[in-house]
């Protein structure tokens, strides 16, 4: 066991869990997959993995958190904590009573690597650590609620905190997406629908009862958090095959030389995580104000609207509405007969339910979110009369009709219709015969 402590390497990357099958596979199909021929074993020493890890920290981490200085700046209000201060060392005999304080199912030990990792969070990243800090008094509550009702770990709660830092628009380089960073394959496995306008993996409620759905099945496979934690990035069939390379053992540091490469830092960052978010304090570090509103409510839609509308009429800020909505892509709510939510502060909701049809009319055409009911072909659409085909025709203004929404609907420019027809300005009435050519 010694031995497997010290054997590490730093080679990590978030995201890479969840199962990149396809669709028509089931879920007990991709748990049980034959994993794939052997790989030859590590051959690192304890003292050439300890000089890297003096010198190598993974990318798509440092990537992360980095991330955050351009997510949160607009909507921080105040920090009482001073960013540029490296804060106090810490004995580690200190560092090791502290992890052993923490109420936890999960086994915290304490070794080179997770110190590395403590000291990124505590001593590289403060500024970065208020942020999450901050952010995480409106995500922390949604996560432990889904927790603590599945009865799962509440300390589980971290695992966003390494896999997104928690920006809910995170989307890695593998194609992972949300907080809690699902892969397409797997979100639509867990119910997470996505198209070009909506994406659920980011969305903070849903996409967090379907990591719990995940994390459940993932235990009921392996019954130890540890194992279960390491699936959860590099996937079942990655840990099942470590599991047999290393003749059936089923302890996370008996099987650690046998993990990809990404993976083997995954349980010491989130051990690391879990100390950084319990003892801040002791670092002197502390959350940074976000303007999120901490008591939200929702509301059910569906009617097409863009979050400009809702910002615009209700004073909201824009940069606010879409951290409280992340999973609309282009900021359109899609409507068009499906229920969609909205996520508002509450002491707004009121006001978005009686001014409603404002906001729905509210430069909807300069928004890009008026679409038509039904589609007809030109032939058939009874406003629109070809003479005698060569594509010329009059169309007959309807209620609700703009210049733009005339031209997008016949694919000619704005230009071209007010030349046709010698019109001076935008102006147009219903009734109104335009020459479309």
């Amino acid at each position: 066991m010694k031995r497997a402590l010290l054997i590490f390497s730093l080679g990590f990357s978030f995201s890479l869990h969840a199962v990149e099958k396809s669709d028509t596979l089931s879920l007990e199909e991709v748990f049980t997959e034959d994993a794939l021929a052997a790989d030859s074993l590590l051959s690192s020493t304890p003292d050439s993995v300890v000089n890297q890890m003096e010198k190598d920290y993974p990318e798509s981490l440092e990537s992360n958190l980095n991330a955050l200085l351009s997510i949160y700046p607009n909507t921080v209000l105040s920090s009482n904590c001073v960013s540029d201060s490296v804060g106090p060392q810490i004995d580690d005999s200190l560092t090791m009573a502290r992890l052993q304080k923490i109420p936890a199912l999960f086994e915290l030990v304490y070794n080179p690597i997770v110190k590395k990792y403590i000291e990124l969070y505590t001593i590289r990243r403060r500024k970065q650590m208020e942020y999450m800090l901050g952010v995480g008094n409106y995500y922390f509550p949604i996560f432990e609620q889904a927790l603590d009702a599945a009865e799962l770990p509440i300390e589980l709660k971290y695992l966003p905190v390494i896999e997104s830092a928690l920006n809910p628009r995170a989307f890695s380089v593998a194609g992972a997406s949300g907080l809690w960073q699902f892969m397409y394959g797997t979100g639509k496995l867990y119910g997470l629908q996505g198209n070009s306008l909506i994406d659920e993996r980011r969305d903070p409620i849903k996409a967090t009862a379907a990591a719990v759905r995940y994390l459940k099945d993932l235990y009921r496979i392996y019954n130890d958090w540890a194992l279960v934690i390491a699936a959860y990035n590099c996937g079942p069939g990655n840990v099942n095959k470590a599991i047999r390379r290393s003749n059936g053992k089923k302890d996370y540091w008996a099987i650690y030389p046998y993990l990809p490469k990404e993976t083997r830092g995954y349980v010491p960052a989130f051990i690391a995580a879990t100390y950084a978010m319990t003892y801040y304090k002791e670092h002197k570090i502390c959350p940074a104000r976000v303007e999120l509103p901490f008591i939200c409510d929702t509301i059910r839609l569906n009617d097409r609207l863009h979050l400009a509308q809702i910002s615009e009429v209700m004073g909201i800020n824009l940069e606010v509405l879409r951290n409280l909505n992340p999973q609309y892509r282009k900021d359109i709510i899609p409507g068009n007969g499906e229920t969609y939510t909205l996520c508002l502060p509450q002491r707004k909701v009121n006001d978005f339910i009686n001014l409603k049809d404002s906001i729905i009319a509210y430069k909807a055409d300069s928004f890009n979110v008026i679409t038509r009911v039904q589609v007809l072909p030109a032939a058939a659409d009874p406003y629109f009369r070809a003479p005698g085909g060569g594509g010329k025709g009059t169309y007959v203004v309807r209620k609700g009709d703009t210049l733009y929404s005339i031209a997008k609907k016949k694919k000619v420019p704005v230009s071209k219709i007010k030349k046709w027809n010698n019109l001076r300005s935008d102006h147009i009435y219903i009734g109104q015969k335009l020459k479309i050519y």
